[in-house]
């Protein structure tokens, strides 16, 4: 499977283009298709835009992805589940059952920086460009045969796994968890351990976005330590 390793470029101005990025608002293809949080009604955060390049994913009829999840100030449970209703992959062209709004600018990812006179680091949005390499990810192998191998079979599987990237196979954090039936194949994987912004998937958890085999369908959810 061909995978872009993820290599984050601070922006020195908005990213208005149709590119994958992180951060900054969604440039939508199609109508703006705001996801809401099951729990609050709020709009959920954006966190990044895939273009669904066919160099990496084939064939598809969606062209970009937008990730998004709810990040409120209260504690809002089920963030790591793919149907709970607080994370959301909007593909366009396309439509979604999820209850949306046509906002063009929301809630948005930031860091934690120190200010002047502030005695605690303080949230700032933060925008990032994407460059990496093309390569090639190892097959998938299902846990039930990866349980058999020994040792340094798993750690070179592992190690070839690793990093951020767009595309290519996933490596849980836990046992293998697909968001539903049938074949899907990695958009995204996230290690929030190496991002230069706050997300929150847990203890040194890793977010992965899923695009369904017939590319109508995009579902996020992540693990954690």
């Amino acid at each position: 499977m061909k995978r872009q390793s993820i290599e984050f470029v601070e922006a020195r101005k908005p990213i208005r283009e149709r590119v994958t990025k992180f951060g900054g608002q969604p440039v939508w293809l199609t109508e703006a298709q705001w996801p809401l949080s099951a729990a609050s009604g709020r709009p959920m955060r954006f966190i990044c835009q895939i273009a669904v390049s066919p160099e990496l994913f084939g064939a598809t009829s969606a062209r970009m992805a937008y990730v998004f999840m709810t990040d409120d100030e209260a504690y809002v449970d089920g963030t790591w589940e793919p149907d709970g209703g607080e994370n959301a992959v909007i593909l366009q062209p396309g439509s979604t059952a999820l209850p949306v709004e046509p906002l063009t600018e929301g809630p948005t990812l930031y860091r934690m920086v120190k200010k002047f006179f502030r005695t605690q680091l303080v949230p700032e949005p933060c925008e990032f460009a994407v460059q990496g390499p093309v390569t090639q990810d190892p097959a998938y192998v299902p846990e039930s045969v990866r349980a058999a191998w020994p040792p340094e079979q798993w750690e070179a599987y592992a190690n070839a796994l690793d990093g951020n990237k767009i595309g290519g196979t996933p490596i849980f954090v836990q046992g293998d968890e697909f968001p539903g039936p049938g074949s899907w194949q990695l958009l995204l994987e996230l290690d929030s351990t190496g991002v230069p912004f706050f997300v929150n998937f847990g203890d040194a958890g890793v977010g992965y976005a899923f695009l369904s085999d017939d590319g109508g369908t995009g579902k996020f959810l992540w693990q954690s330590a």
